[in-house]
Parts: structure tokens; C-alpha cells; sequence
């Protein structure tokens, strides 16, 4: 029993030995070509071999992993009359699409790429609120538009409001019950009205339900509507070369910006609560003025004298969106 043990354990060591030596052989046979390769090529980019790209140079136009950056579209870069709303590039809507790919709202996505300098309103996006009304009076308000040609108008949130950057914009209101209809922005519904909330004419409130109802659930969102003419400029009351106000009214879309041409170069003016953009200074008043909306689109008006409290009529308007 013994011997026959120790001669089945004496041909396992045998096997055991042979299994092992094969792979050191074989690393070794490995080591001596690759010896005899690095002696033949010289380590180097001889005459007729391929050159190796510089490492930095790629890692610096391309990090490892990382797709190649694309180009900004520049929102600005549009004519100064009014045009068609243009089809986006592939690279601008791919830029786009990045940009806003962290949002959480597919619909405030889509906006935020549509109108890059809207401000909390935003088009395309349904924002949810109770409508309440009051005494319109002749349709004026805090934006200082003066008397409205009708009595569709609201009074914005004082959040949504924005600071005078709701002046002037169009919004279709929708009830629960079905009824709806467009105002404009043209007053401030200050605290305690709350964010979503429209304070409505009295005369718009009744076409949606009876005044009775006091509060009623909505929804809004902001229009560009199709037929308002063209849009009009005024200087306020007391501008001079020295001083000025100037105001746009009745632009189919939000404005973002008002710019004034000075010596070689415009300059852009900071807007009031109020809704006036004011230059106190003087610089560029009663000279060429550039208003861009919040789609990007700019128009340029010429001819504008500097006459206070006087609405002057332009032969321009925004694009339909």
C-alpha cells in the first residue's frame, strides 16, 4: 500500500515540474524578441516610419473620452430689421440641447434654448395661478403705458413682474370652466399677490366668470400675438440731452434690452420698475436706438426726435414666435 502510493505521487511531481517550466520559457523566449525589436528599430522615428502625434497637442484640443467642444450660438447676431425667425443650426440646437439638458422641466427647457434673454417669463411654459380683479380705471398702471385703447389689460405679480420686465407682454389666460382670453401687462399687483397670480381688469375677469367668484383658478402663458402694428417710442417727460427716459410700447414680444448709439459704439441702458430705460448721463439721447427682444432679434430705430411725453410710431415690429 505504501509503495503504491508513493508511485502515484512520483508522476504528479514529474507533470508538476514540466507545467511550470513551460511559461518560464516562454517569458524568456518573450524578453529576447522583445530585445531584438527595440535593437532593430532603435527606439526612435527613423526615415519611413510614421511620426507619433505630440502628446500634449492632443490632450490639449481633445481630452481622452471627451467629445470636441462645440461653438456657443450667439444669440445676438441678428439683422437689424425685422425677419422670419430662422431655423437653428444641428451645432446651435446640439449646443442648446447641453446647455439646458440639466433642467428638470422639459417644456422650460425648449424656452430657456427658444429665448435666451427671457427673464422668469418665459414662452412655451404653462405657470399656474388664481386670477383676481380690480378697477382698471382708463387702463393704466405702474408700467406707464397711460390710457389703454381697451380694458383688456391685468396687473402682473409683484415676482413675476420682475421689476417692469412684464411691461407690455401678452398672455392668454385659461379658466378651469373652459372661457379664455388675451391681456396685456400693463400695471403691478404688489404683495401679498402671489407668484402666478394675475390681477385682471374687472371688465376681463367678467368674460372669464362673474365678478362674484372673487378668485379663480387659471392658467397663463405668454403669446406673441399676430396682428398689433408696429411698435412706437417715447421720450419721458422732462428728458433732455442731458437726461433722458426712453420707453418702447406696443412690442409683440418681451423686451430685453434697449441700447442708444453714442460716439462709435452702443451703449446699453439700465431699465427702471417702471419701465423706462434711462440714460443719465445723456449719452445717446435723441440718436439712433437699438431694442432687442428676448428672442435675440434686434431692431434698430432712426429718426426718434427728443420730444418729451410724445409717442412716436416706427415702421418696425418684432418677429412672430
Amino acid at each position: 500500500m505504501t509503495a503504491r502510493r508513493h508511485a502515484t505521487q512520483r508522476p504528479w511531481r514529474g507533470r508538476r515540474g514540466l507545467i511550470t517550466g513551460i511559461p518560464l520559457a516562454l517569458t524568456a523566449v518573450g524578453l529576447l524578441v522583445a530585445l531584438a525589436v527595440s535593437l532593430l528599430s532603435g527606439g526612435g522615428t527613423g526615415p519611413g516610419s510614421p511620426a507619433a502625434a505630440p502628446v500634449g497637442a492632443v490632450r490639449a484640443s481633445t481630452p481622452a473620452g471627451s467629445a470636441a467642444p462645440v461653438a456657443e450660438p450667439d444669440a445676438t447676431r441678428t439683422s437689424s430689421r425685422p425677419s422670419a425667425v430662422s431655423t437653428p443650426s444641428a451645432s446651435a440646437a446640439a449646443s442648446a440641447s447641453t446647455s439646458t439638458a440639466a433642467s428638470a422641466n422639459g417644456t422650460a427647457r425648449a424656452a430657456s434654448a427658444a429665448a435666451p434673454l427671457a427673464g422668469r417669463i418665459r414662452p412655451a411654459v404653462t405657470y399656474h395661478g388664481v386670477a383676481t380683479a380690480y378697477a382698471a380705471g382708463d387702463g393704466g398702471g405702474s408700467c406707464l403705458f397711460g390710457p389703454s385703447a381697451d380694458l383688456m389689460v391685468a396687473a402682473m405679480n409683484y415676482t413675476d413682474y420682475e421689476a417692469g420686465k412684464a411691461c407690455g407682454d401678452y398672455v392668454l389666460v385659461r379658466a378651469g370652466n373652459g372661457a379664455t382670453l388675451t391681456v396685456r401687462i400693463v400695471n403691478e399687483c404688489p404683495l401679498p399677490c402671489a407668484v402666478g397670480q394675475l390681477d385682471l381688469s374687472q371688465q376681463a375677469f367678467a368674460k372669464l366668470a362673474k365678478l362674484s367668484v372673487g378668485r379663480l383658478p387659471i392658467t397663463w402663458t405668454l403669446l406673441s400675438p399676430a396682428d398689433i402694428g408696429t411698435m412706437s417710442v417715447r421720450y419721458k417727460t422732462g428728458s433732455t440731452r442731458w437726461w433722458c427716459g426712453i420707453q418702447v410700447i406696443g412690442h409683440r414680444n418681451p423686451v430685453a434690452e434697449l441700447e442708444v448709439r453714442t460716439a462709435g459704439a452702443w451703449r446699453r441702458l439700465l431699465r427702471t420698475d417702471y419701465n423706462y430705460f434711462l440714460s443719465a448721463d445723456g449719452s445717446g439721447c435723441g440718436g439712433a436706438i437699438r431694442v432687442t427682444d428676448i428672442y435675440g432679434e434686434k431692431l434698430t430705430v432712426n429718426g426718434i426726435a427728443l420730444r418729451p411725453d410724445a409717442v412716436q410710431p416706427t415702421r418696425v415690429q418684432f418677429a412672430r414666435h
